[in-house]
């Protein structure tokens, strides 16, 4: 597998939905966890229900990584490695959800993991699928396709090497030679 297979995606207007989707969900959780006191609080609050280890490394840069990873999944930059990223954030979701007994720590979502199962269903279809159309990664797609052809200069030489075998030398005092720029002939109307 190489970096360019990772970066692999076809022109798919689902998969590109659901990577705005799940980019937009993540900035703004990300945004909400760091911004909001009573967020960050509650995220505080399951991470040490969960007895999850760093607790306060995590505390702080979980809201940042889901924001980065929010913005890379918004345009479509390196699809497939940001949302391993989410699926493993969601991983760890569904645990504090399934381990911390507290509806407290989780307002404004249900105390069940719904919404880390559907975001990593969502994640499968993007890591099957890629960015899909309008991403970062589709562009880079097709900028090598056309990059990997010749350059104009290359596929249509000008020079004397570029003529049919048997094709006669031109002269200097040819039209054909001539390189100044063509006139316009007006046509009577």
């Amino acid at each position: 597998m190489t970096w360019q297979s990772i970066r692999d995606t076809r022109d798919d207007r689902v998969a590109a939905g659901i990577r705005i989707g799940l980019g937009v969900l993540f900035v703004m959780t990300g945004v909400m966890k760091a911004v909001v006191p009573s967020l960050g609080e509650a995220f505080a609050g399951q991470l040490a229900g969960a007895n999850i280890p760093l607790q306060d490394l995590s505390r702080w840069a979980v809201p940042f990584i889901e924001m980065a990873i929010g913005g890379a999944l918004l345009i479509g930059f390196h699809t497939r490695l940001a949302t391993l990223v989410v699926f493993n954030i969601m991983i760890v979701g569904t645990y504090v959800h399934l381990v911390v007994n507290d509806p407290s720590l989780f307002p404004l979502q249900p105390a069940e993991p719904i919404i880390p199962a559907v975001v990593m269903i969502l994640s499968v279809y993007l890591l099957l699928r890629g960015g899909g159309s309008g991403s970062a990664d589709l562009r880079a797609l097709e900028g090598a396709t056309v990059s990997g052809a010749a350059p104009p200069s290359e596929a249509a030489p000008a020079s004397e090497e570029a003529r049919p075998s048997g094709a006669a030398p031109l002269s200097e005092g040819s039209p054909l030679a001539d390189e100044s720029p063509p006139v316009e002939r007006s046509t009577p109307s």
